[in-house]
């Protein structure tokens, strides 16, 4: 097999000419989705296949190779990513399959019924923890589930919890992105998780007031500001703290408990001034006003995830006098809390899911489960060398079938059919019902994922990381775009500081900045750039039985990721003199 040497510029002095090239499919694919609505499926194969023959033609890669290369990103497509969502998803199923699932959105009510209330501490709050424990897409499948359980539409579940799903990614799935970023670039792990700790809280104090507003507006933010401020603050400040002066591997997750804790602490003594249910209406939270109940969203949920119905769902509101003393600390006319034992079953799932994570990171475990289940190969097919004359990591596999997220939350699964006492031929159905609603979202991600393999080893993605690392100075305002580019291609941001994490350190060098801080900056920038990422908003859709709608997501939730990269980019620009006392 001939050995493939990657070209920076294959034109011959035109870089700008190629970079552009390389942005085709992106671009193609991006304008698919926000402006001709094109169906997310068949915009990620046709941008796959333009990457093919640019890989072809302009980039000079065999097409044995090309076709290889597609291959692969197919396979890790599936393993890790569609893994996880399969079995995620499943577990969902499992609930909804039992009388519990109505149980745990009577439990959350019985929190609080104000939708806005609860799309802190499950979107923002618990998704953070998810996010801590297993990362790639769980989260957003989980959270969606529990607030449609709650009363919240399909897709403003989708849209909140993907914009949730933000501040937490850099240390996410027990610090995966920045130990991978360290591994790239040689700065030392304890300097990457300070630096990345002095932005994402950033982050963090701004999504929980944007989640109630897409909630409910500007009344939302009036009425529920010391909720999502609290949330916000405390989760920062445990962010910061654990990242700088404790362990990197779990930031998020006392990050999350702490958030946890200071919002339902809050609800003691604190309560909005009303209910808000997610059609708008609003009812006065004290003990003698008329209570809302969503009585019948258990079967609309269903049924909208069986018939991939839209945002039209039908929720029913039924009117009757307030029970004194049942519901919340916030005493907000939460609905009556059901018996500590249908608490505790309602939630099994996703105590189980915590505690199977927990158990995997223990040291020992984690050795034996790596050890015993997992090794590396090279990918058949590939020779490709990169411009810095070593083999491209990214044709080497890492295949760890027992300790993946997805293995983990399959074994969440066996458990909870035990549980709930499900007969496995029953789970075994549902599994497979499960496979068929996913089907076209299992063709989105491994096109997305074969697209960002083709582009990383054919040498376009090179091409245009040097294109704008060549902008000198103004670098700075580069930096976060191609991390949240990196992030919005490969849907992960391990994936994207291994893809572009040494580009930003050798780019930083030539310009005269902080490699440590544009190290950091392609991390937290491009935690930004995941709800836009294809796959992601194929799992949110798919989570919510509303395949087909990843175009409507990406609308809706592009603005708001351009202006958090805005943001994000003016703090860096800061960084680079005027606070270049944070950079470690």
């Amino acid at each position: 097999m001939t050995t493939f040497h990657q070209i920076v510029d294959p034109l011959g002095g035109s870089l700008a000419v190629a970079a552009l090239l390389a942005a085709l499919p992106l671009i193609l694919l991006f304008v698919l989705l926000g402006i001709f609505r094109t169906k997310a499926w068949k915009a990620a194969v046709s941008s796959l296949a333009l990457s093919m023959v640019l890989a072809v033609v302009v980039w000079q890669m065999p097409v044995e190779q090309t076709l290889s290369a597609t291959a692969a990103g197919v396979f890790y497509g599936f393993f890790p990513i569609l893994w996880i969502l399969i079995n995620a998803l499943w577990v969902y199923k499992l609930t909804t399959a039992t009388r519990w699932f109505e149980v745990l959105g009577t439990t959350i009510r019985s929190i609080s019924s104000d939708l806005r209330i609860l799309v802190i501490l499950i979107a923002f709050c618990f998704g953070a923890l998810l996010e801590a424990l297993a990362g790639f897409g769980a989260p957003v499948a989980i959270t969606s589930a529990m607030l449609m359980a709650a009363g919240m539409k399909p897709l403003k579940s989708a849209t909140v919890s993907l914009l949730a799903n933000t501040a937490p990614v850099a240390f996410g799935a027990m610090g995966s992105p920045v130990i991978a970023l360290s591994g790239v670039t040689g700065i030392p792990l304890a300097t990457v998780s300070a630096m990345a700790g002095r932005q994402t809280p950033f982050l963090a104090l701004i999504v929980p007031l944007l989640l109630v507003f897409i909630v409910d507006g500007k009344r939302g933010v009036r009425q529920t500001w010391p909720a999502a401020v609290v949330g916000g603050v405390v989760f920062a400040v445990v962010q910061f703290l654990t990242s700088n002066y404790f362990t990197v591997e779990l930031t998020d997750v006392t990050a999350s408990i702490a958030a946890i804790g200071a919002v339902l602490l809050l609800l003691r003594v604190w309560k909005p001034a009303t209910v808000t249910i997610d059609d708008g209406a609003e009812v006065p939270a004290d003990g003698a006003a008329e209570v809302v109940t969503l009585t019948s969203h258990a079967a609309g949920t269903q049924s909208a995830a069986a018939t991939g119905a839209h945002d039209g769902a039908t929720h029913l509101a039924t009117r009757g006098p307030a029970l004194p003393g049942a519901g919340s600390a916030a005493g907000d006319g939460a609905a009556a809390r059901p018996s500590p034992r249908e608490i505790w079953m309602a939630v099994a799932p996703y105590l189980v899911i915590i505690a199977v994570f927990s158990l995997s990171q223990i040291p020992a475990v984690k050795s034996w489960l790596t050890d015993a289940g997992g090794f590396s190969f090279r990918w058949p097919g590939l020779d490709v060398v990169g411009t810095n004359g070593k083999p491209v990591s990214s044709q080497t596999m890492r295949f760890d079938h027992l300790k993946a997220t997805g293995t983990l939350l399959l074994i969440s699964g066996l458990i909870t059919l035990a549980l709930y006492r499900i007969p496995f031929r029953a789970g075994v159905r549902i599994y497979g019902e499960t496979l068929r609603m996913l089907r076209w979202t299992i063709l989105t991600v491994s096109s997305v994922l074969a697209l960002s393999f083709v582009m990383n080893l054919s040498g376009e993605t090179g091409t245009l990381g040097v294109a704008l690392a060549s902008a000198g100075g103004i670098f700075a305002l580069l930096s976060p775009v191609l991390g949240w580019i990196g992030v919005a291609l490969t849907g992960s941001d391990t994936s994207a500081n291994s893809l572009f994490g040494q580009l930003q350190v050798t780019a930083a060098s030539h310009a005269g900045l902080s490699p440590v801080l544009m190290a950091a900056t392609n991390s937290s920038a491009g935690v930004l750039g995941k709800m836009l990422s294809l796959q992601n908003l194929a799992v949110a859709a798919a989570a919510v039985g509303l395949d087909g709608s990843e175009s409507t997501l990406f609308r809706r939730l592009l603005g708001w990721s351009i202006g958090l990269l805005v943001l994000l980019t003016l703090l860096v620009v800061l960084q680079t003199n005027v606070l270049s006392w944070m950079v470690p």
